[in-house]
């Protein structure tokens, strides 16, 4: 793919890094030159210095032919700026941009533009981990699902991941046991202290905990 990256603090630093390391041709735009220094040696890509919604600028860099743009400044006006000329004016097929704003990540994302607020993301996973350490759901972006994990022991050992999935509510998509992270066919045997992981229905959330014993903690 062919990516432009606006903004080289840490996090459009380590994107860069691994889109590069990935095979990716990489455009990453700052205004300061300075900011470079944080992609080190191995960064194979093209950096140049200015704003991410300079037109010519844009152009310059190949904007036409990207397939996706991201805007990671720390500012929340330039992120939106530039991805509404990405998106508006190039066209460009994949948009993101950061916002920081709660409340205007919700108005941006209502205009339809692809949305990530570090700020949102933060704190859900910082909820989940105080409230319910087993439930995730700041890795769906859906309010009607979420990710369960479940250890497997006593009684759960032995039976098949068929056996475990529950349909319309429950689906175990990811086992994890000593040996790695497997994907399980429904076939799969359960063995003690496997680790599962399965997307689960919200509103289900309490009788699935209830079904296998999981407390909220």
């Amino acid at each position: 793919m062919y990516v432009i990256i606006v903004g080289c603090g840490r996090v459009g630093a380590e994107l860069a890094k691994l889109l590069s390391g990935e095979g990716h041709d990489v455009v990453i735009v700052d205004k300061s030159r300075d900011s470079f220094s944080r992609l080190g040696d191995t960064f194979n890509g093209l950096t140049t210095v200015g704003n991410g919604f300079d037109l010519a600028l844009l152009r310059q860099v190949g904007i036409e032919k990207a397939d996706a743009f991201c805007a990671v400044t720390n500012g929340d006006n330039t992120n939106l700026i530039s991805a509404q000329v990405a998106k508006k004016i190039f066209r460009v097929p994949k948009v993101l941009a950061r916002v920081y704003d709660p409340q205007r990540a919700h108005i941006y994302a209502a205009l339809g533009l692809d949305i990530i607020s570090g700020t949102m993301l933060f704190s859900a996973m910082l909820r989940d981990k105080i409230i319910e350490s087993r439930f995730s759901s700041y890795l769906i972006e859906s309010k009607d699902l979420g990710v369960i994990e479940i250890e497997v022991k006593d009684e759960l050992a032995g039976k098949t991941i068929q056996d475990i999935n529950i349909p319309g509510d429950l689906i175990v998509v990811a086992l994890r046991r000593m040996q790695g992270v497997i994907i399980p066919e429904p076939a799969t045997v359960l063995r003690n202290k496997d680790i599962l992981m399965g997307v689960v229905k919200v509103s289900s959330l309490k009788a699935v905990r209830e079904k296998f014993h999981l407390g909220e903690k």
